[in-house]
């Protein structure tokens, strides 16, 4: 599922990383952010090695991917963020950064993601799985939504991510 640029900017929310320091989307700014719920135990874990190329292919064009483990579905990421980092480097050589774990949806849903699917969010409706991806534009607004199924090679995706590249700043 794709859809139009949403109004709200989502550079103050902050976040932490792996290591425990906090960021934001401000961070990125300027950059087009693709954000990515993680796990490394799912049927969908093999699709980090398309998440790895599409950062390569078009990082020195300004895009990056930020991985955010969460276990919220079927406890397919009950690993700490070191065993998560270690999974990621050796089985996928992973090099796009990769945030501390988050929940995507329930009581303790994080705050980017309340912001990006709740009632008001850009996308409303829970994340369905993992590897549910957003895209966020050069200015911070979330410009559409992949489902967790559409993969980082598919033509809507590269596609999307291409054009938000192309688009000037603002």
């Amino acid at each position: 599922m794709c859809a139009t640029a949403f109004a709200a900017d989502l550079t103050a929310i902050s976040f932490d990383d792996a290591a425990g320091k906090k960021t934001s989307l401000k961070d990125y700014k300027g950059k087009v952010v693709l954000i990515v719920n993680l796990a490394s135990k799912c049927g969908l874990t093999p699709q980090y090695e398309a998440l790895e190329a599409l950062y390569r292919k078009h990082k020195e064009e300004g895009f990056v991917v930020l991985g955010f483990p969460c276990n919220d579905f079927g406890g397919q990421e009950p690993g700490t963020i070191e065993e998560i980092q270690k999974f990621c480097k050796a089985d996928y050589d992973v090099t796009f950064p990769i945030m501390d774990k988050v929940h995507v949806k329930g009581e303790e849903q994080h705050k980017l993601y309340k912001t990006l699917t709740g009632e008001k969010g850009a996308f409303p409706g829970d994340v369905r799985w993992n590897f549910g991806k957003f895209l966020i534009g050069k200015d911070g607004k979330a410009i559409a939504r992949f489902e967790p199924t559409t993969k980082p090679d598919s033509a809507e995706l590269t596609g999307a991510v291409e054009k938000a590249i192309a688009e000037p700043a603002k």
